[in-house]
């Protein structure tokens, strides 16, 4: 089956975790809420062509610092090699704390997934 970029992710953490593919935004919610799973962008802000990644410059990346105090985090899971990159560049000295990479869900990558 093949999956429209924009539900890769849910693809992925529901396979991860063992359940339905969430399809609606409430349905989403749910399984992060559920299976305790926060989501941060490492970078804040930053100039980019279209969705190139290639083309990004004048990088702000954000504090998880913020979500650190708050929230007891087990793990940090990168989304791709270019989360990859700029979180090692810009955050893991900040926090003291190694991130997973998983493979890139972003709609520039093709991937084709079989039902979980």
């Amino acid at each position: 089956m093949l999956y429209l970029p924009t539900i890769i992710c849910s693809v992925v953490l529901a396979g991860i975790f063992d359940v339905k593919v969430p399809l609606t935004i409430e349905e989403k919610k749910q399984m992060l809420l559920t299976h305790h799973v926060a989501v941060w962008d490492v970078i804040a802000s930053c100039d980019i062509e279209g969705s190139a990644d290639s083309s990004i410059k004048n990088v702000v990346a954000n504090d998880l610092n913020i979500i650190l105090k708050e929230a007891k985090i087990e793990k940090i899971i990168v989304n791709g090699k270019t989360a990859e990159k700029y979180y090692n560049k810009y955050i893991k000295d900040k926090i003291n704390r190694d991130a997973i990479c998983m493979p890139s869900t972003s709609p520039a990558t093709s991937v084709r997934l079989k039902a979980l």
